[in-house]
């Protein structure tokens, strides 16, 4: 324990994220119309895994703005669809970086050091920002909850890929973020298919509580609706797949 302390501290970054704190509660406040809903939902304090929808790049500001405890993010390495502009977020904020196709030994790791000092975790479960339709849990965020048994709370943010497009019209986005309740933790027992087959239930499960925090129309593989699942088919594939990850 002493040992992984040491090496993932929690909390970290301490002065610069009580600015960068207080520049985005600014930038929230005086560029969009900025909704919280579901507050008292948040616990007092970790261990935690934070789970969020993912349809914009920005989108862990959003979870920054409302998260009253330091948070950690994993996250992938790179940013292909983010603005230069916006890129030193995740840089100067700090993340534990996940790399597509790999184990992510490291992340996973600093995650179980940061939860077990009652630390709180941020996760995008569907892996990236492509889309503006709910798509499937990648398989970590199961995986880490049910290594950690740390509890889950749901968030969905609605209007984050509208904020700067309504800018650049000078005009205010009006974003909303709905917090659920916690749930959990998981188990999952067995071996092999079985396992994985249980991990694949939980990160439906994970998505699904999402789901319900988002607008109708942008549940995408998560709909009740038949025409919106089947508008959704393809926007699980990583984009990107076929070009290479640089360190």
């Amino acid at each position: 324990m002493t040992e992984q302390k040491s090496e993932f501290p929690y909390p970290r970054r301490r002065i610069v994220r009580s600015v960068m704190r207080r520049l985005i509660d600014l930038a929230f406040t005086t560029l969009t119309d900025f909704r919280v809903i579901g507050q008292e939902n948040l616990p007092e304090q970790g261990p935690l895994i934070v789970v969020a929808n993912h349809f914009s790049f920005i989108d862990p500001v959003a979870v920054i703005r409302v998260a009253p405890w330091p948070i950690e993010f994993l996250g992938g390495f790179q940013l292909p669809n983010a603005p230069p502009v916006v890129t030193w977020i995740p840089k100067l904020w700090g993340y534990y970086p996940v790399f597509r196709g790999t184990g992510s030994r490291y992340a996973l790791q600093a995650s179980e050091a940061i939860l077990n000092q009652k630390g709180v975790i941020g996760i995008f479960p569907e892996g990236g920002s492509w889309a503006t339709v709910l798509r499937p849990a990648r398989p970590g965020t199961a995986f880490l909850a049910t290594r950690t048994q740390a509890p889950i709370l749901p968030i969905g943010l609605d209007g984050m890929p509208k904020v700067f497009p309504r800018l650049r019209r000078g005009k205010r986005a009006e974003v909303t973020v709905r917090i659920g309740k916690p749930f959990g933790p998981f188990t999952v027992e067995g071996k092999g298919r079985e396992r994985r087959e249980q991990l694949e239930a939980i990160g439906h499960e994970i998505m699904q509580r999402i789901a319900e925090l988002i607008p109708p129309e942008m549940r995408g593989f998560y709909s009740p609706d038949p025409a919106i699942r089947a508008a959704a088919k393809g926007t699980e594939i990583y984009p990107w797949a076929d070009e290479p990850e640089t360190r």
